[in-house]
């Protein structure tokens, strides 16, 4: 009697272990769908707001969801659900790339449905308008311990009173002078803060996205490593580990 007892005591603790572990895992994937996304930062496009081997979390409710924010992008429904959400100027985003939806991009929204785009000399143009902004400490990176050479660093100030840095590597770059472009209605105009090392909407690679792409936006970074060939190595985390970045706001 006793041993039966003790094994039915051994298989209650193995079945509750594995109910844990289910219920857990479905709260992830919910999480995961509806509510948060991690991503990571593979290329400089968008220094110096965020860096490679950055990585953060996606809000995906912050525009309602479109089918991009399904595991796998079922074509279930178009559009978004709720309607009417949209990002605002200077936010941060991820969208899927209109010519490629299987792949991510992430850069700053610019220009909104029915806006007139330019670039005249480095300097952006909202329907005529310049956007405001001003030279800033130069900005030097830093990889354990190499620091690279100090590049140009301007704020910019959106008409709304977002503010962030953009950077400047080059004086009069093949980027810095661009054609009028009208926003179509229901897609945005994105623009990556390294201005000469980004591919964004200033190119017919990127193009205007649509809202339905937009996967959600960036709110938080939660990790942050340099990206050296042995950076993952554990023992060599308190100098791998970008400190001073964890858990900051993605502005």
């Amino acid at each position: 009697m006793s041993v039966t007892s003790g094994v039915k005591r051994k298989e209650g603790g193995a079945g509750e272990v594995l109910r844990v572990v289910v219920h857990a895992l479905i709260i992830a994937l919910v999480i995961r769908t509806f509510l948060f996304q991690p991503f990571n930062i593979p290329s400089g496009s968008m220094k110096a707001t965020l860096l490679v081997g950055d990585y953060l979390f996606v809000s995906k409710y912050s525009y309602g969801y479109s089918r991009f924010s399904l595991p796998l992008s079922p074509p279930l429904f178009s559009g978004r659900i709720p309607g009417g959400l949209g990002p605002e100027r200077g936010d941060v985003v991820v969208f899927r790339l209109p010519r490629d939806p299987s792949t991510d991009y992430i850069k700053r929204v610019i220009g909104l449905p029915g806006d007139k785009i330019q670039v005249i000399e480095g300097q952006v143009y909202i329907n005529g308008t310049a956007v405001k902004r001003e030279p800033a400490p130069p900005f030097v990176d830093v990889e354990e311990g190499v620091r690279e050479a100090p590049v140009k660093r301007w704020k910019e100030t959106l008409p709304n009173g977002k503010s962030y840095y953009t950077l400047d590597l080059v004086d009069n770059g093949f980027a810095d002078n661009t054609q009028v472009y009208t926003v179509p209605p229901g897609h945005y105009f994105m623009m990556g803060d390294n201005r000469d090392n980004s591919t964004d909407s200033r190119f017919s690679q990127v193009g205007m996205v649509p809202l339905e792409n937009i996967v959600g936006k960036a709110q938080i970074i939660f990790f942050s490593v340099y990206e050296g060939e042995r950076a993952w190595e554990f023992w060599r985390w308190p100098v791998s580990v970008r400190w001073n970045r964890l858990f900051t706001i993605v502005r």
